[in-house]
């Protein structure tokens, strides 16, 4: 193959080598190491990412990166390096920690650097439009609506100018509160496409987020139809007047308004090019002719006709009488005037919602959208009070009621002080003309009447087309994040730009339902709360991230308080009740409806809300202040470690801790990794083993450990694990079936174990699944058979001795949920407790907190306790009143008179045989070596002979269990605390002889001698 040259060979010679690595036609690196006598450490590192097209190859663009003074793999800070949000990803271009320790001279052969396309996905970029185009223009032209041309004069009759002012200023202050959250969510790191929606639920996460996205969607379909409405009325309007009617004045609104919508609709597939030209004509049609074509015409002096209609120019007089409000009729309040008007603030989240396709949206969206409120804002105050300087409240329109000389008996009115005689009307209530009765104001007093109602056109039409655009646009990405079912099928998008064709049909068909209504003040006061709840979610979005105090909330835009949020949020919670109450319901049962169906669900999405980040800061406070409580027996709950090993192998052992552990105390799952298995386990085993904990809705934290043995990982999860006084106080094994085959050196360390959680203080409980026997043993990992008899296990589940495969630590799918039978009604079953020596009140505890679950409800309690028969009644009633005075709810207590009698003899041979082969009789001894004496597990005749009582006891016990608890639901038993002088094969003997022949799950438990349970007060 060559010459080649060792590393130490280059190092003597001081030549170094030089290393270049490419990309290949098919994508795999090259690595070329050659001698140079002129070394140099090479400042870049060269990468040719191959790109592809429609035609075939195109060739080859050199990317240079930088690399850093340390190594030549090692690079410097990239831009794109930090693309990714999601933890544990690969990042683009980034060697891993591992790559740069195995490195020799910044790169090993054989490391493969992650190669990175600089040009991204091929096609053409959607359009870009900076702040001007992209958000100024689209939030004035869709607040310059059909409320400011159709209804803001008759709001200023209603309340007049000064009230009509607050109204103003009210709106806008909401408004502005609300664009300076929009403007600090949005700098806040980069938003491409969703608008307010990603920023709600980035922000506050998927309930809240979801919600919000089907409403605001909603909502921008009814802003639409609202548009196109006053866009209706007043086409029908012109129709009537030219005798053009096709049915009837509400009939035509609706045709007109459905053929509005479909080209609107046509508009809109055309393209963000298209969609944004159209504005930018609507903006300067509005702006530059038919706002001047109005504020022209306030300064013409009006003829007779103008002035029969109410309209004299700028009068002192007028201004002063439309000052103070006169309402007239039954929606003629304050709060009715406030809510029709506040529709036409809507349009302050139009640049929001197209962020997408903004050049700058850290930038666009704060400078466009304030600028943008500020105009509107001159401009609604400016036509109030210019309409109400020129205009009288009420007129005839009839040129004949002109008066004639200085005769002004009986005349009614401030048309009396202007030579015109509008009493008749006045007390009839019957005049058709003026502020208070006639909507078509403004565009009386313009210059030229059909040039402003042309505005009225254009003003319409543009927020309708803005308020079709953005609809489609959130309601695709809220289906891509699949958080509801069914509405999958309209996130496809079509063509480069991804435009969402069939979200697009579906907001159209909606939009034709509701200009099927044709009533602009009922569609109004829905769209009104609607968006009142959107401004509400938006300000406590920002109020929510500032106060977590996030390290990820550094938002660019400064000029926003947390308080202003608040306050923002609070004001339009109000706003809506306020306004109209039953549709502030409708919409809070909408609300909390979507939220719940969201937050039962449990989507599996990580956006780092503020949410999670105010959960960390509540867990993290009160683990503090927990810290400083002190221990009392009433609080006592039994926080568990349980060495589960990987939790999806043993689920019978999580399910049984589970049981009494859910929402009550700590769980912990321990997996002890020996070190020749971290090879072969996946990096995100961890992952999966706590997706399948949540599947299987088991609260329990998973805590994987490297030790050498059972026993070292063993002690030394239990001196760390916890945080605080959430610390665990209980160990929970399984019992080890295969003793008997497996090494005096893995019982010993099993049985060592036990011995170091008494030591430790801890309790103890060991669990033994009768049908398939649930272990833990951490060197002969069989098939969990812990499963309800019916369950059968396949024979390929049947593993030789040794950890299971890297396949079988994941959780295959998420589907390999096997239920036990913890997870079954357990009906009128019984649990048996055989407590027979006091560890301080856990062997009742435990029983009383399965029996509080619904599957174990309606379980008896027998308690089983030692006496004699000469004591026995006195014993029992004893017994009785100290679980009354616990106040646990056992139904019977049962004294064993039995206990001391001796076993039977085929039962005691049984057990004598089972300790068999671990015999080292007194004639063997002086066969055997020194190192077979001293060898774990070997039970010699003297200490057979002195542990020969106890081991009789134990087998008794045996009996008197198997006879009375053969249909019990679950058998708790006192654990026998090993002696220190007791063999280990001894000692398993006779946690072996308790429990076998049960035919239901087993528990040897025992408390750390200290009260868990008290009848005291204090």
């Amino acid at each position: 193959m060559g010459q080649s040259t060792s590393r130490g060979d280059m190092l003597s010679s001081g030549v170094r080598p030089r290393v270049q690595f490419s990309v290949g036609e098919e994508g795999r690196h090259r690595y070329n190491s050659r001698r140079d006598d002129n070394f140099q450490i090479p400042s870049t590192v060269s990468a040719s990412d191959m790109e592809s097209s429609d035609s075939g190859r195109r060739g080859s663009r050199v990317e240079l990166r930088r690399s850093s003074i340390f190594s030549t793999l090692d690079l410097v800070p990239h831009l794109e390096h930090y693309a990714s949000t999601v933890p544990r990803l690969p990042m683009r271009g980034r060697p891993s920690l591992v790559a740069l320790r195995n490195s020799i001279y910044g790169l090993e052969a054989g490391d493969e650097p992650v190669s990175h396309n600089a040009d991204g996905p091929q096609g053409s970029a959607p359009g870009r439009f900076g702040w001007m185009t992209g958000v100024m223009f689209r939030c004035m032209l869709n607040m310059w609506g059909v409320i400011l041309l159709l209804r803001l004069s008759w709001i200023t009759s209603q309340a007049g100018i000064l009230l009509t002012w607050l109204i103003i200023l009210m709106s806008m202050t909401v408004t502005s509160l609300t664009a300076l959250s929009i403007s600090a969510i949005a700098t806040n790191g980069r938003v491409t496409s969703g608008g307010l929606y990603v920023m709600i639920s980035r922000s506050l996460g998927p309930e809240i987020g979801g919600p919000v996205g089907m409403l605001f969607s909603f909502a921008n379909t009814l802003a639409c139809a609202l548009s196109t409405v006053g866009f209706a009325e007043v086409v029908g309007d012109l129709m009537q007047e030219f005798g053009a009617v096709v049915v009837d004045s509400v009939n035509d609104v609706r045709i007109v308004g459905v053929v509005t919508v479909t080209l609107l609709l046509l508009i809109s597939l055309a393209g963000i090019k298209w969609k944004s030209k159209t504005h930018i004509l609507f903006f300067i049609f509005v702006y530059t002719v038919s706002f001047s074509n109005y504020f022209v015409g306030t300064f013409i002096p009006p003829g007779p006709e103008k002035q029969a209609k109410g309209i004299f120019g700028y009068r002192g007089d007028i201004f002063i009488s439309n000052l103070k409000p006169a309402w007239r009729g039954a929606d003629g309040t304050f709060l009715q005037m406030f809510a029709l008007f506040f529709p036409s603030t809507i349009g302050v989240l139009s640049g929001v919602n197209i962020c997408g396709e903004l050049k700058d949206p850290a930038t666009a969206v704060p400078k466009g959208t304030i600028v943008g409120i500020f105009w509107t804002t001159i401009s609604y105050l400016a036509i109030s009070a210019t309409v109400g300087s020129c205009v009288v409240r009420d007129a005839s329109g009839n040129i004949a009621h002109a008066l004639t000389g200085n005769i002004t008996d009986s005349c009614v009115g401030l048309g009396c002080n202007l030579g015109w005689n509008f009493t008749d009307c006045i007390e009839s209530q019957s005049c058709d003309y003026g502020l208070a009765n006639n909507l078509k104001v403004p565009g009386q007093v313009a210059g030229f009447y059909f040039l402003n109602t042309a505005g009225v056109f254009v003003a319409a039409l543009s927020s309708a087309l803005g308020f079709l655009v953005s609809a489609p646009k959130i309601f695709q990405c809220l289906c891509r994040d699949n958080l509801y079912p069914y509405i999958g099928f309209f996130a496809k998008g079509y063509g480069k730009k991804d435009e969402p064709l069939r979200a697009y049909i579906l907001c159209y068909v909606i939009a034709v339902a509701f200009v099927l209504i044709a009533e602009l003040n009922a569609l109004a006061a829905l769209i009104t709360n609607f968006f009142l709840c959107c401004y509400c979610l938006i300000n406590f979005s920002c109020f929510h991230a500032s106060i977590t105090n996030s390290p990820g909330w550094r938002p660019s835009f400064q000029y926003y308080s947390k308080w202003t949020a608040l306050f923002g949020a609070v004001i339009s919670a109000v706003l809506m009740f306020l306004f109209t109450w039953w549709a502030a319901l409708i919409t809070c049962c909408v609300m909390f409806f979507l939220f719940g169906y969201v937050n039962y669900n449990k989507p599996e999405v990580n956006w780092g809300s503020s949410v999670q980040a105010g959960i960390y800061n509540m867990a993290l406070s009160y683990s503090v202040s927990l810290s400083g409580v002190e221990d009392h027996v009433k609080n006592f709950r039994p926080q568990c470690l349980v060495l589960t090993g990987p939790p999806n192998q043993r689920p019978a052992l999580v399910d049984f801790v589970g049981t009494f552990t859910k929402n009550i105390s700590l769980m912990i799952c321990g997996d002890i990794i020996m070190e020749q298995e971290r090879q072969t386990r996946p990096q995100n085993a961890t992952e999966w083993l706590v997706k399948w904990m949540n599947k299987r809705k088991v609260r329990s934290f998973y805590t994987p450990f490297s030790a050498d043995c059972l026993r070292a990982g063993a002690r030394h999860l239990l001196q760390a694990s916890g945080l605080g006084k959430l610390k665990p106080n209980t160990l929970v094994l399984g019992f080890q079936t295969n003793w008997r085959d497996s090494s005096p050196e893995r019982t010993e360390d099993y049985i060592n174990t036990i011995t170091d959680t008494f030591d430790s203080n801890y309790c103890l409980c060991i669990l033994r699944m009768m049908d398939g026997l649930d272990i833990f043993d951490q060197f002969d990992v069989g098939v969990n058979q812990g499963f309800e008899p019916d369950e059968s296990v396949e024979s390929k589940d049947q593993q030789s001795p040794g950890r299971e495969s890297v396949e079988d630590i994941s959780p295959k799918g998420d589907g390999d949920q096997m239920k036990t039978v913890f997870q079954s009604d357990q009906g009128n079953k019984t649990i048996d407790v055989y407590w027979v020596a006091d560890d301080g009140g856990l062997t009742l505890l435990v029983p009383y907190l399965l029996t509080r679950r619904k599957r174990w409800r309606l379980c008896r309690v027998r308690v089983f306790i030692v006496g004699d028969e000469d004591n026995m009644e006195a014993g029992r009633n004893a017994m009785i009143s100290l679980l009354r005075r616990f106040r646990l709810d056992f139904d019977d207590v049962i004294v064993m008179t039995d206990s001391e009698k001796p076993p039977l003899a085929k039962n005691l041979s049984r057990f004598e045989d089972s300790v068999a082969p671990f015999r080292l009789h007194d004639e063997q001894q002086q066969d055997v070596s020194v190192q077979e004496l001293r060898a774990p597990g070997k039970i010699s005749d003297k200490e057979f002979e002195a542990f020969k009582l106890k081991s009789e006891r134990k087998v008794r016990l045996n009996e008197i269990i198997r006879r009375n608890s053969q249909h019990a639901a679950l058998v708790l038993l006192s654990l026998p605390v090993p002696p220190s002088d007791c063999p280990s094969a001894l000692y398993m003997a006779w946690l072996d002889t308790l429990t076998c022949g049960l035919h239901c799950p087993a528990v040897l438990i025992r408390g750390n001698q200290q009260n868990v349970l008290t009848f005291n007060c204090q």
